[in-house]
């Protein structure tokens, strides 16, 4: 919804809480909707924006939001998901998954991240950010989350921890600086099929045919 200044915002229920944080430049705001939603659970997620965030921003995009939101919504039936500087959360999911609180990592990093429409691929997209997860997090192992052993099945469209775990063996093997190079790429939007042999000498295909041979890292 679209607000100008005569824009009458509705009030808040009795079952939402809403609070202001700032520290060291960034402001979160933080509402939950959900009246049984634990309180230990959503302290941690704050700590975690607050601890991971600064840390994108200055390794991916320096420009990135100052003030980002967060929901606690009930309504919603995803895990998490991003639009622009809001992240909604389920719920739900964290009374089944009380130790998953790098969910914030991944979803903080799509607010870095701030691709335009159309920027590139969405499999890089989430890729980076199940990548940065696995580098940032402030607690994947209590979420028993961690990045996959390659199997053949597997492709590197197939998003996620798959592909987080092809740029860091791309990292280690090729080209350190990979990942910040294709997060610019795709947020400037020039990312082009061939900026993988500008970067590597080897096409995507070459590299994933080279991952697959010898998928250690």
């Amino acid at each position: 919804m679209l607000c100008l200044s005569l824009c009458t915002l509705p009030a808040l229920t009795h079952a939402q809480q809403t609070e202001t944080i700032t520290r060291k430049g960034y402001t979160l705001e933080y509402t939950n909707k959900a009246p049984d939603f634990d309180t230990a659970v959503g302290k941690r997620l704050i700590e975690a924006f607050f601890e991971v965030y600064p840390k994108e921003a200055a390794r991916y995009n320096k420009k990135t939001a100052k003030k980002v939101t967060f929901v606690i919504d009930p309504a919603y039936d995803g895990v998490a998901a991003t639009s622009g500087d809001v992240v909604t959360f389920n719920p739900a999911w964290f009374r089944s998954h009380p130790g998953d609180i790098d969910v914030v990592t991944h979803e903080a990093m799509h607010i870095v991240q701030a691709y335009p429409h159309r920027a590139g691929p969405g499999w890089i997209t989430e890729g980076i950010a199940d990548y940065v997860r696995n580098e940032m997090g402030v607690d994947n192992a209590g979420a028993k989350w961690a990045l996959p052993e390659f199997n053949e099945k597997q492709h590197y469209t197939q998003s996620y921890r798959i592909t987080a775990r092809f740029l860091l063996w791309l990292e280690k093997h090729k080209n350190k600086n990979i990942v910040r190079k294709l997060d610019s790429s795709m947020r400037e939007k020039k990312y082009t099929a061939e900026i993988w042999k500008e970067l590597t000498g080897s096409t995507l295909d070459e590299l994933w045919k080279e991952y697959a041979a010898n998928p250690a890292i």
